[in-house]
């Protein structure tokens, strides 16, 4: 019997397009050694792997952010639990920071967010003249600021302007 499983036999357990798993290992997500006659061959940790790449990516995360996370494990060997709790204990503050995000964009996006549109009555009492610019580029109010950091002695040195908004 071959040692490791196969491209085909991961693709079929994880759900994942062969293309898709070549792309995660050209991307160092995976590393399946090869046989004799150059195939692939992979072990069975990289099943769970492939499955933490496929559901971080579809909770958002980039490859870069997942390939961060990973590195957290052994390559040598397979990962055991504990190594699988610790990355898992790692990854679980990003998740939380991404969960407040979705919270807050949930429960904001109908009102100011900060972004210089200036488009809601709203925005006249959250971010009079824009003044959320001083605090960076973006939707400043879905990015954790808050129009209390308006006030802040830190907005009076605007290094940011307000050109093309």
């Amino acid at each position: 019997m071959a040692r490791g499983l196969t491209i085909g036999q991961v693709a079929e357990r994880t759900g994942l397009a062969v293309s898709a798993i070549r792309y995660y290992e050209e991307e160092g997500l995976v590393a399946p050694t090869r046989n004799d006659a150059g195939q692939r061959r992979f072990e069975r940790a990289d099943i769970r792997r492939l499955s933490f790449v496929m559901i971080a990516q579809q909770l958002g995360a980039s490859i870069a952010e997942i390939r961060a996370q990973l590195a957290a494990l052994p390559r040598s060997r397979t990962p055991s639990a504990a190594d699988w709790r610790q990355m898992a204990e790692n990854y679980r503050t990003d998740l939380n920071r991404r969960i407040a995000q979705l919270e807050k964009l949930r429960d904001d996006l109908d009102g100011c967010i900060g972004c210089g549109c200036l488009s809601l009555e709203r925005c006249a009492l959250y971010n009079p003249q824009d003044r959320a610019a001083g605090l960076g580029p973006g939707p400043r109010y879905l990015l954790g600021n808050s129009s209390a950091d308006l006030t802040a002695p830190e907005t009076s040195g605007r290094a940011s302007s307000t050109k093309g908004r």
